[in-house]
C-alpha cells in the first residue's frame, strides 16, 4: 500500500525542496505539486523531526492568539474563506519530546485549502509516510503566480546535492 500511494506521489507530483528555512539549518520543507497547480506542504527527508531518535510530543495550528490555521473554512470554486499564505506564513508547531519546537512554514505564497488534522490525533504518520498521509497542509497558489511559485525552490537533484554538500562538511 505504502508503496503503491508513494507512486502516486511520484507521478502526479513534482517535488520542490526549501531548505534551511528562515536560515535554521537543516530545517527544510518539501512542496509536492500537482499538474492541476495544488500544493501539498511536507517535511522533506532530511528535517530534524524525521531523523532517528525524534518523537512528536505536539503539533498545533493555533499560529497567535488570533489565528488558528484550524479556523480556515473554504467554500465554493473560487475556495472563499481561504486564509492566504505567503512564503514564510507559518502553518503549525511540532513540538518534540526533547524540547525542540519547529516552525512549519508554508514556502509558497497561496490559498490554504487544507490542513491534515489527522497529524493532531496520530503524530506518528507524519515521521512514517511525510509525502503521504503525513502531509502538513495542502496550498494553491494564484493561477498567475503557478508558473513563478516554484522560484527560490530547489528541484529533487539540487536538494541532493545540497544534502551531499551538508554530509562532507560534517564528516
Amino acid at each position: 500500500m505504502a508503496a503503491a500511494a508513494r507512486g502516486g506521489a511520484e507521478r502526479y507530483f513534482t517535488r520542490w525542496y526549501k531548505p534551511d528555512v528562515k536560515g535554521r539549518p537543516c530545517e527544510d520543507f518539501c512542496v509536492l505539486q500537482h499538474s492541476n497547480r495544488i500544493c501539498v506542504i511536507t517535511l522533506a527527508e532530511a528535517h530534524p523531526l524525521l531523523q532517528n531518535g525524534k518523537t512528536i510530543k505536539s503539533i498545533n495550528y493555533q499560529i497567535s492568539a488570533n489565528c488558528s490555521r484550524l479556523q480556515n473554512k473554504v467554500s465554493g470554486k473560487s475556495k472563499r474563506g481561504a486564509q492566504f499564505l505567503t512564503e514564510l506564513a507559518p502553518l503549525c508547531r511540532i513540538s518534540s519530546t526533547d524540547d525542540e519546537e519547529y516552525t512549519i512554514y508554508s514556502c509558497i505564497r497561496g490559498r490554504l485549502i487544507e490542513v491534515n488534522e489527522n497529524i493532531l490525533s496520530n503524530p506518528t504518520i507524519l515521521q512514517e509516510k511525510p509525502s503521504t498521509e503525513g502531509y502538513i497542509a495542502v496550498v494553491l497558489p494564484k493561477f498567475e503566480e503557478s508558473k513563478s511559485i516554484t522560484q527560490g525552490l530547489l528541484t529533487q537533484k539540487e536538494y541532493e546535492e545540497v544534502l551531499l554538500k551538508r554530509l562532507n562538511s560534517s564528516s
